[in-house]
């Protein structure tokens, strides 16, 4: 009896035990989120605690050495040295336009047909006028001439016979046998015949090479001669050519436009050496000077490099622009260059070689007289006062203020001085 009475007590107590064990488990179950929370919090105050300590990780600049290039950057267009502006020399209606705009040219190439009807018709009268004057000196040389020669002959023949009559009759009147009236007739005949005797040798001199109808004959030719070489340069203007190799980068003609002297009908650039003119701001002048290397790329092709030499720095200034010309030429231009294209520039002012470095986003007031970085010291950001020497597209060189292997802080980062931090190199 004893026995059954224990074992019969034993089993509530071990189901009460039971009971509060889930009880409990129930009660921590509710409150799951939050224990959650708690630990949560007590791991970022951990973190915060820690970062704190150390700092936030920066990514820094290391100093090296390494080579630098100083360069100018500028833009500008392409063009020829200098352009050849094509206009006609008449006045005349356009007939024909042979090429266009962009059109690659030779020397002599027609390019602009203008009527000629007018200008044909006085080249066929110039050459009537050369054909009467070459007519006219040939009938001095073959008629005129002869002709005077024979007159000349025969009177001096007259002027002999008339000569020994006059000599005879005053013979015969100094005895007698002649009349007063007789000797009178001899002397105006020898007077008539010495001065058709004259006249024939004046007809003879005048039509020989050197007198004045032969001089007169030949400068009746020599400006009939002229005057077709007039007509035909003049017609040869109603055809404009092509002064030399080039390519036309303008057109303002058509079909029924009248020319006029001065006015330019077409454009030219020449073929032969290329220049790249850009506009250089004024405070970069100390920088350049003639000899320059450079390397120039087409915005049209961006991904394209062509070599350049400066060539010319204007020595004026552009006030509006507070700019200054600066020229440079491009020994072999590639074959997409076009006249006018836009182009930019870097022109090399100087090189370093194996300098300390740093990237530009480390230096702070990199342009006023105290540049300066934040260095990491013993964990923490410090100022530091640095000399800058030249200054390249992406680094600046340093020549005083920190060593090689230093790390710094880049201004963008956020970090103020005195802020301990954790350096991530990159």
């Amino acid at each position: 009896m004893p026995q059954s009475a224990a074992v019969a007590t034993g089993e509530p107590a071990e189901s009460g035990g039971g009971f509060r064990s889930a009880h409990l488990l129930r009660r921590l179950w509710a409150y799951r989120w939050f224990g959650l929370a708690l630990a949560v919090a007590a791991g970022v105050a951990a973190w915060q605690a820690s970062r704190a300590l150390i700092g936030p990780a920066v990514v820094v600049d290391v100093v090296r050495r390494g080579d630098l290039i100083q360069t100018v950057v500028a833009s500008g267009h392409v063009e020829t040295p200098y352009r050849v502006e094509i206009g006609s020399q008449i006045t005349g209606t356009v007939e024909e336009v042979l090429v266009e705009e962009g059109q690659t040219v030779a020397k002599g190439q027609p390019l602009i047909l203008l009527d000629n009807r007018e200008l044909r018709a006085a080249l066929v009268q110039a050459q009537g006028a050369v054909a009467q004057a070459e007519a006219r000196l040939r009938q001095m040389q073959e008629l005129v001439l002869p002709a005077a020669r024979e007159a000349l002959t025969q009177t001096q023949a007259v002027l002999l016979n008339a000569q020994q009559s006059h000599d005879r009759t005053v013979e015969l009147a100094r005895t007698g046998s002649a009349t007063r009236a007789a000797l009178d007739e001899a002397v105006r005949a020898l007077n008539v015949a010495r001065t058709q005797a004259r006249s024939a040798e004046l007809q003879v001199f005048t039509a020989s090479p050197g007198g004045s109808d032969a001089i007169m004959a030949q400068a009746q030719l020599d400006q009939a001669r002229a005057n077709l070489e007039t007509a035909s340069s003049r017609l040869g203007y109603a055809t404009i050519s092509a002064p030399r190799d080039g390519i036309l980068i303008s057109r303002a003609v058509e079909r029924g436009t009248v020319a006029q002297p001065g006015k330019a009908l077409l454009v030219l650039a020449p073929r032969g050496e290329t220049q790249l003119v850009i506009q250089l701001d004024e405070r970069n002048l100390g920088l350049v000077a003639p000899g320059q290397p450079a390397l120039a790329s087409a915005d049209a092709f961006p991904n394209e490099r062509m070599e350049a030499v400066l060539v010319y720095i204007n020595p004026g200034i552009d006030i509006a622009r507070a700019a200054v010309e600066v020229k440079l030429r491009v020994a072999e231009p590639p074959a997409y260059l076009r006249q006018d294209m836009t182009v930019s520039v870097d022109i090399e002012t100087a090189r370093r070689s194996r300098t300390l470095v740093v990237p530009a986003r480390s230096v702070r007031d990199a342009v006023s007289p105290a540049p300066w970085v934040m260095r990491l010291r013993q964990g923490r950001a410090s100022r530091q006062p640095v000399r800058l020497g030249l200054r390249g597209a992406s680094n600046i060189e340093i020549l005083d203020g920190v060593a090689e292997g230093d790390e710094l802080v880049p201004a963008n980062s956020g970090v103020v001085t005195g802020q301990r931090i954790r350096a991530v190199r990159p």
